[in-house]
C-alpha cells in the first residue's frame, strides 16, 4: 500500500513539474508575440515594410513551415533547437498579429485579451481535473476545425458578413473546446516521456497551448473588437 501511495504521489509530481513548463513556455511565447505585435503596430516605418502584400504573405508562409518543421521532426531535434524554433514562431506571430493592433481599438484587444485568458484558464482546467476521457470530444472538434478552415477558404472569395460571424462563433466553440481536449492529451503525455524527450514535449505542449490560446484570442476579438 505504501509503494502504491507513493507511485501516486510520484507520478502527481511530474505532471505538476511537466505542466508547469508546458504553461511557462506558453506564456513566455505570449509575452513575446504580444510584445512585437505592439511594437510594429506602433512603428510607421515597420508597418509599411510588414504590412505590404509580398512580404505579409511570406510571413505567414514561414509560420506554417516553422510548425510543420518543428511538429514533424520534433523526435530528431535538439532540445536548444525546439526551443529556438518555438521562440522564432512566437517571433513571426507577433509581426503577423500586428495588423490586428492597427484595426482594432486598445481598449477592446485588452478586454478581449482577458477575456481569452479567464475562459482558457476555466477550460484548462477542466480539461486537467476532468477524469472522463475526451478523446471523442477532441475528434468532434478538430472535425469543427476542419470546417472553419474550409468555411474561412470560401468566404475568402464570397466575402460574407453573415458567414464571417458564423465561423467566427464556431471558431470560438472549437477552440474552446480544443483547449480541455489538448491540456488532457498533454497531460497524459507527461509520464510517458523523460529525459530530454520530455523537454522537448514540454515545448510541443506548449506550442499547442498556444495555438489554442491565439486562435481562441482571434476568434473572440472577430466577435468582440471594436474597429478603428
Amino acid at each position: 500500500m505504501e509503494n502504491n501511495n507513493y507511485s501516486l504521489s510520484d507520478e502527481k509530481s511530474i505532471t505538476a513539474t511537466f505542466m508547469s513548463k508546458v504553461y511557462s513556455w506558453m506564456t513566455f511565447a505570449l509575452a513575446i508575440t504580444g510584445f512585437i505585435a505592439m511594437y510594429v503596430a506602433s512603428s510607421e516605418a515597420l508597418k509599411s515594410v510588414f504590412f505590404s502584400k509580398y512580404p505579409f504573405y511570406g510571413l505567414i508562409i514561414a509560420e506554417l513551415g516553422v510548425v510543420w518543421y518543428l511538429s514533424a521532426r520534433v523526435a530528431k531535434l535538439s532540445y536548444s533547437t525546439a526551443v529556438a524554433m518555438f521562440i522564432l514562431y512566437s517571433c513571426l506571430s507577433g509581426l503577423t498579429l500586428s495588423v490586428f493592433f492597427t484595426v482594432y481599438t486598445s481598449s477592446s484587444i485588452a478586454s478581449t485579451f482577458f477575456i481569452t485568458a479567464g475562459t482558457f484558464a476555466v477550460m484548462s482546467i477542466a480539461g486537467f481535473y476532468t477524469k472522463k476521457d475526451l478523446s471523442g470530444f477532441g475528434s468532434i472538434m478538430i472535425m469543427g476545425l476542419v470546417g472553419v478552415i474550409i468555411a474561412t477558404l470560401v468566404n475568402f472569395f464570397l466575402k460574407s458578413e453573415m458567414l464571417n460571424y458564423i465561423i467566427s462563433y464556431i471558431g470560438v466553440m472549437v477552440f474552446i473546446g480544443l483547449t480541455a481536449y489538448d491540456t488532457q492529451k498533454i497531460k497524459l503525455m507527461a509520464t510517458q516521456v523523460d529525459g530530454e524527450n520530455a523537454k522537448k514535449a514540454s515545448i510541443m505542449g506548449a506550442l499547442t497551448l498556444y495555438l489554442d490560446f491565439v486562435n481562441l484570442f482571434l476568434y473572440l476579438l472577430r466577435v468582440m473588437g471594436n474597429r478603428k
